[in-house]
């Protein structure tokens, strides 16, 4: 039996640290000796400030409690096995391993729930794999065709790993919208070819479209003004790929006019599915293999902007929901005197 810590939600923005006992690995279990994980600044954050609906059932296996609270959240950790139970032929004690689970220092889970990562790769990188493979659902989501435009509102994680793929996928311009100087500076610097402020972008997509409009513009900002902003940005008969969660939020949108009379598509992407089109070639295996052989390819490491020990997490959240636009990507590591 080993003593793990954990991050808990305990009410609206209220962070608890529990002890969490775990036991040795049982049969086809592993014991993992968390390395890092990331913090969520899209769903992860809606959960911490209490905006997602108490009653939607939970997700995923590793997660505890439930969205009216307490609950223990998170999705992106990375670890090395330290033990493994019967039955256990893969992974194997001293494996760098993805999970989806949440942030705690020790942890016990099926081993088929574990992804292999190279055994070279820094484990920082390794925690990009959930964003990661949300990013190759939504640029299959988006349909885009060789040579088309694209613009991507929300420089956060998950628009980074957006703006890196499309460019991946033949897009002939990417463009983003972020209203951050920062942020739009690591635009340019992963690929995108014109970053934009906030200010009248229907009008400066069109002057770089030769009055076209963008062919396809992705929302992943979270904001529901930017939602707005992306349908009126794009041409007749463009897509607009909604990849935010808004939880409680609503959205108000104004859907006549140019969305009513040029047919704007607004198309729905969430991870949880595999787009129907790819389904006799593609499975969440298959997507998440390719995920994982990404990562040595992009560029990432820009994109971790502070690394905290949990034991800090209570600040660290604090921080995160009075300052959102501070960081982009934000780590618990667990290393000694971490936790």
């Amino acid at each position: 039996m080993r003593t793990g810590c954990a991050v808990w939600f305990s009410a609206p923005r209220t962070v608890e640290l529990r002890d969490e006992q775990v036991a040795e690995p049982g049969s086809g279990e592993v014991r993992i000796q968390a390395l890092a994980s990331a913090i969520s600044r899209g769903t992860e954050m809606l959960v911490y400030r209490g905006e997602v609906p108490a009653e939607l059932a939970l997700d995923l296996p590793s997660l505890a409690g439930g969205f009216g609270f307490p609950i223990k959240y998170g999705y992106a950790s990375v670890g090395r096995v330290d033990a493994v139970g019967e039955g256990v032929m893969r992974p194997v004690p001293g494996d760098l391993v993805f999970a989806l689970h949440p942030h705690q220092s020790v942890y016990s889970l099926p081993a088929e729930l574990t992804v292999p990562l190279p055994p070279t790769l820094d484990p920082e990188l390794g925690t990009f794999t959930a964003n990661l493979e949300s990013a190759i659902s939504i640029v299959h989501d988006a349909q885009l065709r060789l040579g088309e435009t694209a613009v991507v509102f929300g420089s956060g994680v998950v628009g980074l790993l957006v703006t890196q793929l499309l460019r991946r996928s033949g897009a002939g311009r990417v463009l983003t919208v972020d209203p951050l100087e920062r942020r739009r500076a690591l635009a340019r610097r992963v690929g995108a070819d014109e970053t934009l402020a906030p200010d009248a972008v229907a009008a400066r997509v069109r002057e770089l479209t030769d009055g076209r409009g963008a062919d396809v513009a992705v929302e992943v900002s979270g904001s529901t003004a930017a939602l707005q902003q992306a349908v009126e940005a794009v041409a007749s008969e463009g897509t607009v790929v909604v990849a935010s969660w808004y939880g409680v939020k609503p959205v108000p949108l104004e859907l006549g006019g140019h969305f009513h009379r040029g047919r704007v598509r607004l198309h729905s992407s969430q991870v949880g599915r595999i787009a129907p089109e790819l389904s006799a070639r593609w499975d969440h295996a298959r997507r998440l293999t390719t995920a994982v052989e990404l990562l040595p390819q992009l560029e990432l490491a820009p994109l971790v902007s502070s690394r905290e020990p949990l034991h800090a997490a209570a600040d660290v959240y604090r921080r995160l929901d009075e300052h959102p636009d501070k960081d982009v990507l934000t780590l618990f590591t667990y290393g000694d005197g971490d936790v």
